[in-house]
């Protein structure tokens, strides 16, 4: 199979394991979960499901276990619905795109700050030497 059709079927996986979450699956364990992104292996025997859960480590502590246990659950329903000879196995990661957007975002605050007092200092600066730098003969006056 061709990337392509692995992209096709990895973003099929993702909407309908999403759908199977929010329908079919009814553990209370499972928190506010949105599927971020899901990839396929090049022979679509394994597919990787990327999430995020709202709440602490312990709502994504919780989640993790129901999703551990609805496993075979929602691998048997991406199966019917894709209606492949081979059901690929599935793994569910926790995906930490939005702490390391949040840590991006601090860092980038830091370096506007950063900025701000460079420019602050740069106004009241005055240059070291002579206002105009550059050597001139006497020659170039006259003109």
């Amino acid at each position: 199979m061709g990337e392509a059709r692995a992209k096709q079927l990895a973003d099929r996986i993702q909407v309908l394991v999403a759908e199977l979450l929010e329908r079919r699956v009814k553990d209370p364990r499972l928190g506010f979960v949105t599927v971020t992104d899901a990839r396929l292996t090049g022979d679509l025997r394994e597919a990787s499901v990327f999430y995020t859960v709202y709440g602490g480590e312990q709502e994504r502590a919780s989640t993790a276990a129901a999703l551990e246990s609805a496993r075979g659950l929602i691998r048997s329903e991406v199966g019917k619905a894709l209606g492949l000879r081979h059901t690929p196995s599935l793994a569910f990661f926790l995906d930490a795109v939005p702490e390391n957007a949040g840590q991006i975002e601090e860092l980038l605050a830091k370096a506007r700050e950063a900025d701000a007092e460079v420019a602050k200092a740069a106004a009241r600066a005055k240059p070291a030497g002579d206002p105009d730098p550059y050597k001139r003969r006497e020659d170039d006056d006259d003109e």
